[in-house]
């Protein structure tokens, strides 16, 4: 049975004045109710109360009859009712233990969004025109939508370098399973090489943030001179430095969606390491490295493109030692130092270090098909047993 995916397409837009004072304003109404919603939940969670998402709709239309915050009245509805909706899904996956209690929304470091759904936009010949508004948007439409396909859900942001943005939820029919291959891969990421395949190919990490980073200490320098106080002349320099750090984050994200797209057309079965990035970075000596790889916007991106081309993605244990052991024999070494490139084993095989490891996690990988051993961590029951105890590599003779 074929399932038809939901794939949001982003588009930057330009607003003219009037648009942009719109959005605005309904960037700080959401803003506003969210946090009043959280609060009044808050207060009911120390009386030991729980307020559901009825209950805050009500809330937000006294709100609305109050002369305090009648401006509510002059932004669409949509959008503050929808940032109810998030806030109970925010409370949901707190009371699931899946995230931390939900926080209030800053004006400053909170991202500027607004969700629209479709009593709320109209889309007529691929132009959108939201509610409040006279004119439609924009739009530079970089790629075109699917044939004969109308958005479900419209959200417009504001970055914190003043670029302007629209996602649109869309049915994507064209998104369908690949034909099935036997082909498998193993992946090691690494920094002095992004990726390192068990072919033996090795994809040069193009460290991003290091192109830009005589330019971003030069554009940081300058802000740490203006006074603090929110004058125009530091509004300026602040958004230098964030339209640096975007150049960074766009030129990253579009590596590493090349870089998954080819990995999940080319292979049936995908293998990786789960790492543990959000630890690693607390290593000061290799923190900006390591975020500079986007390490885990590369297993989320390989993950969902799987999911969508019928590819499977095997996480292996991070305790797994795939560096230390013999892709050849099995022998295990009792140390391997990072600085340590390549070895020879005691049966005669010479090793680079990261091919090696890839071969390791492919066939660590290939053991869960094989014997269904639990190479991926045991998150709910720990002690699963690793897929190197289930298949025992033999020395050759």
């Amino acid at each position: 049975m074929t399932t038809v995916v939901k794939r949001a397409f982003k588009y930057r837009f330009y607003p003219t004045d009037a648009q942009a004072a719109e959005l605005s304003r309904t960037f700080g109404c959401v803003r506003k109710v969210y946090n009043l919603a959280l609060a009044a939940r808050t207060q009911a969670w120390t009386r030991q109360e729980r307020v559901n998402y009825n209950q805050t709709s009500a809330m937000l239309t006294a709100w609305k009859r109050t002369e305090e915050l009648a401006y509510l009245n002059e932004v669409s509805s949509v959008p503050l009712q929808q940032a109810l909706r998030h806030l109970q899904l925010a409370f949901t996956n707190f009371f699931a233990r899946r995230a931390k209690y939900p926080r209030f929304k800053s004006r400053k470091r909170s991202r500027k969004s607004a969700e629209y759904t479709t009593s709320a936009f109209r889309f007529r010949d691929g132009r959108l025109t939201l509610a409040k508004m006279r004119e439609p948007l924009d739009i530079a439409w970089s790629r075109p939508l699917p044939a004969g396909v109308s958005p479900s859900t419209v959200t417009v942001s504001q970055d914190s370098a003043g670029r302007w943005f629209v996602s649109m939820l869309c049915d994507d029919p064209s998104v369908q399973h690949l034909p099935a291959t036997d082909t498998a891969v193993g992946i090691d990421v690494g920094l002095n090489h992004l990726l390192t395949l068990s072919t033996g190919e090795k994809i040069t990490n193009p460290r991003h943030e290091r192109r830009d980073r005589a330019a971003l200490a030069r554009a940081q320098r300058r802000l740490a001179k203006k006074a603090s106080g929110g004058g125009a002349n530091r509004a300026k320099a602040r958004r230098r430095v964030a339209k640096i750090h975007a150049r960074i984050t766009d030129r990253r994200r579009d590596t590493l969606h090349k870089l998954t797209t080819r990995l999940v057309r080319e292979n049936q079965t995908l293998v990786i390491e789960d790492l543990t990035v959000r630890n690693m970075v607390k290593n000061r000596n290799l923190a900006r490295a390591i975020s500079d790889a986007g390490w885990a916007d590369f297993r989320s991106l390989l993950e969902y493109k799987a999911r969508w081309y019928g590819r499977e993605v095997i996480a292996v244990d991070r305790w797994f030692p795939s560096s230390k052991l013999c892709s050849r024999c099995g022998t295990l070494k009792k140390q391997m130092p990072l600085h340590v490139r390549t070895w020879t084993c005691d049966c005669g095989a010479t090793h680079d270090r990261d091919v090696n490891a890839a071969k390791n996690l492919l066939a660590a990988g290939l053991a869960v098909t094989a014997c269904g051993a639990g190479v991926r961590p045991q998150r709910s029951t720990p002690g699963g047993q690793s897929a190197t105890k289930q298949e025992t590599p033999r020395r050759e003779p």
